[in-house]
């Protein structure tokens, strides 16, 4: 299930509150500033830093 895209647009990551950037198959949330990806459950956004995923290993994960 997809994010609603005005839900995108107000959306800002929970560390330094810049905008947030979709991923390619729609099921994260990258934030290039902080350099954490947030992952989508249902089409809901799962935006606790606690979760989130360092960008780095995230991106490694999607080459493998």
């Amino acid at each position: 299930m997809a994010i609603d895209k005005e839900l995108l647009e107000i959306l800002a990551c929970p560390v330094c509150k810049k905008p947030l950037e979709l991923s390619r198959d729609e099921n994260f949330l990258i934030c290039r500033e902080s350099k954490l990806v947030y992952r989508i459950e249902d089409g809901i956004p799962v935006m606790l830093v606690d979760e989130a995923v360092p960008l780095d290993e995230w991106e490694k994960s999607q080459k493998a």
